[in-house]
């Protein structure tokens, strides 16, 4: 079946076509428009005796005669003898010859030519035709068979626009990789001290933390070739395809050395191997095999510098990760404050933005954001202006832009009831009352019960200053403001909805990892669980139990009463301050979104206590 399919096929029956079609055509060509009446030499010299006869045209043997009444007829005569000695022979008188006009026309030389060629050559053209078709595919799947085994490197031209300046934060990274393109253009340098040129270079953080963007940047700050090429493009069905792309790409890359290669999400071919999975020849790992000698096999004396980049360095194998070969590990992490408002600039290089633009609130918005998060943050908020009909994009469409990052757009046109409406303005209320009234809780940036994605409403906590550890107070509290929306809906309904169910999922989580992982509970010093990643299979996909069926009581004790002691906490706030969550609920009915100078604006006359969870 592929047969029929193939491109080979397709070529075939083109050629048949064009053969019918000329056949055809010669046949319509060489048709005659009428059937002329063919007669004998007796019935012409007859007609002639009795006058019939108007004009004949005689061309070579053949006679072509004009009868009266417009009436064609043929006839044909001897080779060898002469028009008027074989109708003489026929009965024919010279007097009837004479009242009858003759013409004898000689054919010239190409109308001989022709006659007898097209005949012969129509068919052999169209039969060429098809075969030159035939050989052709064949000769393409052939070239194909032969550059099966060839990599796709890319070589940059140099002439790339990024360059380090235009990489915002990742000083250390940066650092490292100036290193790497100034031993490939002062090598004497480094080898004047006894200093070897560095074999690979691994780039390894969260997605969007700018490891491609990088790589660029050594293009453009480079002097020396630089190749590219994605890992995935090594991998293929047929055993032994990657290896020999692995070592067409090196070779590529030593031909031009010193030079710098760049592998991309080495990950697809780096992984860890004995996994149990796939036997001795399999493909990924015969292309791995092959990495690890061209890194650092017998020759070892090539000035080529391969850079790579992987989300998971955690699943790579460790002979990859060993000195020699991506012995140089640059980890980029996500950017903090200065670092993310420096992105921003970058990014509103282009975009025109409205005088009153400042994008430090917007870079203070934006925690845990990745450099390719923030630019997707400018890019929206161009949209929206672009929605607007606007010529400058202002700060409400940036802090619009980062919600929708975050949570998805807008769903206004969700038809929610009056009941649903006042259920989602207290729940968030209870959010935002708990949470500015817990001790170590991040202050509130925003409130608001217009849906956006999964989400009936939301409650945006910032924290004052990016922090990179976390502590037990700081987990309670983030607890029972999780607590908050439902304690709320259960206070002034007597009921809860299911619109809690992601916020008790949430507090359950964080509070079994206080227990388990982070040791913050009375259980004392130690983790309990450990879990197996199965490397070819995905994540957390085998969970060990190290612990006893006495110790699990234990745990699930623990977390009963960490949730217990955020939820006394969250109904404290509450119960203390049911007046300002009514007035926070009613302006959000009102004005559906509250921020944050609104909401403590609403708050202040009651002076909420803070209260700490006792845990």
């Amino acid at each position: 079946m592929p047969f029929f399919r193939s491109a080979l096929f397709k070529n075939i029956v083109w050629g048949t076509l064009v053969l019918f079609v000329a056949v055809g055509l010669f046949s319509l060509l060489g048709e005659k428009a009428a059937e002329p009446e063919n007669l004998t030499l007796n019935q012409v010299a007859q007609k002639l005796a009795a006058g019939e006869v108007e004009k004949i045209t005689v061309r070579e043997n053949e006679l072509a005669l004009d009868l009266r009444e417009g009436k064609k007829a043929v006839a044909r005569k001897e080779r060898e003898a002469s028009l008027t000695e074989s109708l003489t022979n026929f009965g024919a008188g010279a007097e009837d010859l004479r009242n009858v006009q003759i013409d004898v026309v000689n054919p010239s030389g190409w109308q001989v030519a022709m006659s007898v060629l097209i005949p012969t050559l129509v068919p052999l053209l169209a039969i060429g035709l098809l075969l030159w078709f035939m050989f052709r595919q064949a000769r393409g799947t052939a070239n194909q068979a032969m550059s099966f085994g060839r990599s796709t490197v890319k070589r940059s031209s140099g002439q790339e626009r990024i360059r380090f300046a235009d990489v915002a934060g990742l000083e250390e990274a940066k650092a490292e990789l100036t290193e790497v393109v100034d031993f490939l253009r002062n090598p004497k340098k480094f080898q004047a001290l006894g200093a070897k040129i560095p074999r690979g270079v691994l780039l390894a953080g969260h997605p969007g933390t700018g490891k491609t963007l990088l790589a660029r940047a050594v293009a453009g700050e480079s002097k020396v070739p630089f190749f590219h090429v994605s890992a995935s493009e090594f991998v293929e069905m047929f055993v032994g395809v990657g290896a020999s792309r692995i070592r067409d790409a090196f070779l590529t890359a030593r031909k031009a050395a010193p030079a710098i290669m760049f592998i991309d999400e080495i990950d697809a071919v780096g992984r860890q191997r004995g996994a149990g999975l796939g036997g001795g020849n399999d493909e990924r790992e015969q292309t791995l095999n092959q990495i690890l000698v061209e890194l650092d096999g017998f020759d070892n004396d090539t000035n080529v510098i391969v850079l790579a980049a992987t989300n998971r360095p955690d699943v790579l194998d460790p002979a990859l990760l060993r000195p020699g070969r991506f012995d140089r590990r640059v980890m980029l992490d996500m950017p903090d404050r200065k670092d993310r408002r420096a992105i921003l600039d970058i990014h509103a290089k282009n975009k025109p933005l409205d005088k009153a633009v400042n994008l430090d609130v917007l870079a203070s918005r934006t925690p845990g954001f990745s450099g390719a998060d923030l630019a997707n943050v400018m890019n929206e908020a161009a949209i929206l202006a672009a929605r607007a009909n606007q010529k400058k994009i202002n700060q409400l469409q940036l802090l619009e832009a980062v919600e929708k990052v975050v949570l998805g757009p807008e769903r206004r046109s969700r038809v929610m009831t009056d009941q649903d409406r006042k259920i989602t303005a207290y729940h968030e209320g209870g959010h935002a009352i708990v949470a500015a009234s817990i001790e170590g809780s991040d202050p509130v940036h925003k409130v608001s019960i217009v849906s956006r994605g999964m989400a009936g409403g939301y409650t945006m906590k910032v924290p004052e200053e990016d922090r990179s550890y976390k502590s037990r107070k700081q987990f309670l509290a983030e607890m029972a403001t999780m607590l908050g929306g439902f304690l709320s809906e259960k206070a002034v309904f007597g009921d809860v909805t299911t619109g809690a169910s992601s916020d008790l999922k949430e507090a359950t989580a964080v509070a079994r990892k206080m227990v388990t992982r982070y040791g913050m509970s009375d259980l004392g010093v130690g983790t309990f669980g450990q879990t197996q990643e199965m490397v070819f299979l995905g994540r957390d996909l085998a969970h060990e139990r190290d612990y006893s069926e006495a110790v699990a009581s234990r745990i699930d004790a623990e977390v009963a009463r960490l949730l217990a002691a955020a939820r006394e906490a969250a109904e404290q706030v509450l119960k203390v301050n049911k007046a300002a969550l009514d007035a926070v609920a009613s302006a959000l009915l009102e004005r559906e979104t509250l921020e944050r100078e609104d909401f403590y604006e609403i708050v202040k006359p009651f002076n909420l206590e803070q209260i700490s969870v006792q845990a």
